[in-house]
């Protein structure tokens, strides 16, 4: 049988919180099987235990917020994507602050955490969440839409009326039966304009953000010496940033998601409304390696 997943051991790291600007400590713990992935502020009294779901978002203003019980974590959105990249289905997440940290602005960190830990298999099957009928969602000029795919692929498109938007690819389709996420989608850094920045910084968010963990843009060209990673990275971001947001269904979901200039708001209504209806999607596991979906096997049947 295909089998769950978690972390061989312990690993630790350090960062800032994009939003808040505080110095984090990250803690990234095996966990049993069926715990899926949740979070702990242990920074709080009985460090309280906060499970990524997404009946538990709260705010979805420039991240993807979790609340249990009084108890809040931010921007988790890289690091779910990170999970759900290498095939993680049970981890503890420690952090010392109401924010995971930012890192490098992309998932790559998280990835490079996640196999220094390690990847160890679990006495019980793995499950999926397949889509047996498409849930579509629309506000305004935004647009998001799961539908039935014997696999996982994801596309995305954006539009922005800037210069710099006239030179780089605006769409993507992402099927993972072909793409790897690790090497094609987890490197691409989220983004923001310079001005926005005041108006960010007055509702309190962006404090900790810099040339360092994000691509910054100007009314004319990108700011970062280095440049893009790939021609694609803003959209490329785009979509892994849905990767993460759709994981929060609590299992990988075997289907395909399209995007319009959706954000975490979106996703999150479309995962909710999935997992609501519950003619649209049905719980599988996969008894042999040659039955699972060629989209999951680089990440499933990797070495663990």
């Amino acid at each position: 049988m295909i089998r769950q997943r978690t972390l061989k051991s312990r690993v630790e790291a350090t960062g800032v919180g994009v939003h808040t600007g505080r110095k984090v400590t990250l803690v990234l713990r095996p966990a049993p099987v069926d715990t899926g992935i949740v979070f702990c502020r242990s920074d709080l009294p009985g460090n309280p235990a906060i499970p990524a779901r997404a009946h538990r978002v709260v705010d979805t203003r420039m991240a993807t917020v979790l609340e249990s019980n009084g108890a809040r974590v931010s921007t988790v959105e890289h690091l779910m994507s990170a999970f759900f990249g290498m095939g993680i289905d049970n981890a503890y997440v420690d952090v010392s602050a109401e924010e995971v940290p930012i890192m490098d602005g992309s998932a790559a960190t998280f990835v490079f955490l996640l196999q220094r830990a390690g990847v160890e298999e679990q006495l019980a099957p793995k499950k999926y969440l397949r889509v047996r009928k498409a849930i579509a969602l629309e506000q305004g000029d935004k647009r998001v839409r799961l539908e039935p795919f014997a696999g996982f692929r994801v596309s995305f498109s954006i539009a922005f009326a800037h210069p710099v938007f006239e030179r780089v690819g605006t769409e993507v389709d992402i099927d993972f039966a072909e793409v790897s996420f690790v090497r094609e989608v987890a490197r691409a850094r989220t983004f923001g304009f310079t001005q926005d920045v005041e108006a960010m910084r007055a509702a309190g968010l962006g404090r900790g953000g810099s040339l360092d963990n994000a691509i910054v843009v100007d009314d004319f060209r990108v700011l970062n010496g280095e440049g893009l990673r790939f021609d694609d990275e803003f959209v490329k971001h785009k979509a892994l940033d849905a990767v993460g947001d759709l994981y929060l269904a609590g299992h990988p979901i075997i289907g395909a998601f399209h995007g319009h200039k959706s954000g975490h708001a979106l996703n999150n209504q479309l995962v909710r409304a999935l997992l609501d209806d519950a003619e649209a999607w049905e719980a599988v596991t996969f008894d042999a390696p040659e039955s699972l979906p060629a989209a999951f096997a680089n990440i499933s049947l990797q070495p663990a």
